[in-house]
């Protein structure tokens, strides 16, 4: 993948995202891993046998990812060199969330601005897992902070670096490992050994780009508040509080954001009626308010732009 051809994928995923009517990748992915978690349950009987078909699964799925990435394009590349690089900024577009971002936190902010708080907690139950019925206004503009803040990460800077690094099938190997830990990485009683491995995994394949979606959302937020103080309070708190977080990576960019901000991010969450607490980063901020949600999505485009520059620049100079 060349430089050109980032800079035209990025593009491609802020003007039209991820049309619900296109074959997605991610998708694909999410179904595969849904049938093998079915099926391994009917083959496994014992928590040593979870484990290591966890570990076979976490190793396997985004090798597979990236060979069938690699394979397709250069079968297409083979067939035409146009049809090799339209299929890479494609599937390359495919990887980022900039524009689906921006589109979850209108979903939520637009009925809340109306005046509709329980579309509002529809529309925020989209991309969070917490309980959403009883949710404040305040909470609802928390819930979609914190996931705009780590969805920095995950969604935009992390794929950006490796499709600068190792092109589409890196990126693809990567969406493989954040999809299996979203799907199986989870710290309940049913995932704890299947999906012990691939939660190890994306806390390693995370641990640079959720520092840098930090730097990247403190220098965002510079250039669209033009506010130094903003800068010096993110900075502030996500040194102090982002190790606080129970993931290693997802507290960087949320601590950053409650300190540009100036609100309180974390606390106590409902998952299926069981309150589950969290520390509390930026615990001298606010309350986070609607008005949140709007500054923290344009300081997510700002730190999203600069990721690519950066992309771009790696590409070119490697």
């Amino acid at each position: 993948m060349t430089g050109g051809e980032l800079l035209i994928a990025s593009a491609l995923d802020g003007i039209c995202g991820d049309p619900r009517w296109l074959p997605h990748p991610v998708r694909m992915m999410g179904r595969c891993i849904a049938w093998l978690d079915h099926r391994v349950r009917n083959i496994c009987r014992s928590n040593t046998s979870l484990r290591m078909v966890g570990i076979c699964l976490a190793g396997g799925f985004p090798i597979v990812a990236y060979c069938l990435g690699a394979v397709i394009i250069q079968e297409a590349e083979h067939f035409a060199g146009w049809l090799g690089s339209a299929l890479s900024i494609g599937l390359a577009s495919t990887t980022l969330a900039t524009r689906d971002l921006w589109d979850h936190v209108r979903a939520v902010n637009d009925p809340l601005q109306a005046g509709d708080l329980p579309a509002a907690r529809g529309a925020v139950a989209m991309i969070v897992g917490r309980d959403t019925a009883e949710l404040s206004e305040s909470e609802v503009a928390r819930a979609t902070v914190e996931t705009v803040a780590e969805s920095v990460s995950d969604g935009v800077i992390a794929p950006l670096l490796y499709l600068a690094v190792g092109g589409v099938p890196l990126a693809l190997a990567y969406k493989a490992v954040n999809t299996l830990d979203s799907m199986i990485g989870h710290r309940d009683e049913r995932y704890a050994y299947l999906g012990w491995a691939s939660a190890r995994l994306d806390d390693l394949v995370n641990w640079i780009p959720a520092r840098l979606s930090a730097v990247l959302l403190l220098l965002g937020a510079g250039l669209m508040t033009q506010e130094l103080e903003r800068i010096r309070n993110g900075w502030l708190v996500f040194q102090r509080d982002g190790s606080l977080h129970p993931s290693p990576n997802s507290g960087r960019p949320e601590a950053a954001m409650a300190g540009i901000l100036g609100i309180r991010l974390g606390g106590t969450n409902f998952y299926d009626g069981i309150a589950q607490d969290r520390p509390v980063l930026g615990v001298e901020g606010r309350s986070a308010e609607p008005r949140d949600m709007t500054l923290a999505a344009t300081i997510m485009v700002a730190a999203s732009v600069l990721g690519v520059i950066l992309a771009v620049g790696i590409k070119w100079l490697v």
